[in-house]
């Protein structure tokens, strides 16, 4: 039987990635979708409804509270796809309604948040899974490959880089975007691009970060009706792993002339590791012997061009194989707390030390 899904939040990320995948996988059915914006529900279901048709004969059921949705014994799984603020409460809602979850990115607006999510997973006997894409991206797990195989030596400095022209050229809403409500979004640029370039530093180099430094600032977006936007635009960290790796990384919503910048280069004893610094080589490695490898790999999603991500078919999987998520609550977990440390230190103005 396949992992019967229930989405909830029909925004941009949920029809451009996550109804197209549930679509895409064999083994899942797309049974129903939430908004509150009911006619947004309704006008998805138009739109993808009869490709689903083409795999099953029951129709999608629109809903506008999860609540009710979650009374659906027909259900396995679901997506939360909505405001960063909403997150935890959904998650945990539909983990005690007994249905496996995948969270997006930041998992929560607090580590507090964060660790009732992964108790109530703990507790339900479901998976819980945060969908921090960046490390299932072809590219990344090119690097990750070559970085594990220690033929490079050590990893010894690295930066990376996560810039675009704000949220507003990808949400539904523009500018009216929950992305620019505080209350809703609890956090800017950081939990949009930081979490997810955290999270990739982490599964690359396969060890957590210790220490970070954060420089964080609104330095031109404002909130729909044209005030303070009260949340960051733009950030730029320095961080120390606990084997000492130095790096930085640099998030921005703010990248005009330049759509998309998703960038990482690794520093290693023997060579140095490019990930997205060329349009037809995903990975290339230049070895201090002045050998040069090119490898091509897919890409890397962009804002602006969608890629099959490989979330939905990792959660499926993990269903399916009833094994565990290999991107779970502790490891959102981990990466969020990365991000909350930049941000009081941004506060505080000093080096703070990450909450494992």
């Amino acid at each position: 039987m396949p992992v019967r899904i229930g989405v909830i939040g029909c925004g941009a990320i949920a029809q451009r990635r996550h109804i197209p995948e549930i679509l895409a996988e064999k083994n899942a059915r797309l049974v129903s979708i939430v908004d509150p914006n009911v006619d947004r529900g309704l006008d998805a279901v138009d739109r993808f409804g009869p490709i689903a048709a083409q795999r099953s004969a029951e129709k999608i059921g629109v809903y506008d509270d999860y609540r009710l949705m979650l009374k659906r014994d027909d259900i396995d799984a679901v997506v939360v796809a909505t405001p960063n603020v909403y997150h935890a409460r959904q998650t945990i809602d539909a983990l005690q309604a007994g249905k496996h979850v995948l969270v997006e990115k930041p998992m929560a607006g607090t580590l507090a948040e964060a660790r009732a999510m992964i108790a109530a997973a703990k507790k339900a006997k479901k998976f819980l899974m945060v969908g921090q894409n960046q490390r299932l991206m072809p590219p990344h797990v090119a690097a990750k490959k070559i970085l594990d195989s220690g033929k490079l030596g050590r990893v010894l400095t690295f930066r990376t880089s996560f810039q675009h022209a704000g949220p507003e050229n990808w949400s539904l809403d523009g500018k009216q975007s929950w992305f620019f409500r505080k209350k809703e979004a609890v956090m800017g640029v950081c939990g949009d691009l930081g979490v997810h370039k955290a999270d990739l530093i982490r599964y690359l180099l396969g060890e957590e970060i210790a220490e970070v430094t954060g420089f964080i600032a609104t330095r031109d977006k404002t909130n729909p009706a044209g005030g303070p936007l009260g949340l960051d635009d733009n950030a730029y960290m320095t961080l120390k792993t606990k084997s000492g790796a130095l790096g930085t990384m640099t998030i921005s919503w703010t990248n005009y002339g330049h759509m998309e910048d998703n960038t990482t280069s690794i520093f290693c004893e023997k060579g140095v590791v490019l990930l997205g610094t060329d349009k037809e080589f995903g990975v290339i490695v230049n070895h201090v012997s002045g050998k040069v490898d090119k490898i091509k790999t897919g890409a890397v999603a962009t804002n602006t061009k969608q890629t099959v991500s490989g979330i939905m078919q990792a959660f499926v999987a993990s269903i399916v194989n009833k094994r565990p998520p290999i991107i779970d609550g502790l490891e959102g977990y981990k990466s969020l707390a990365v991000i909350i440390a930049a941000m009081e230190s941004a506060r505080k103005g000093k080096t703070m030390r990450v909450k494992g």
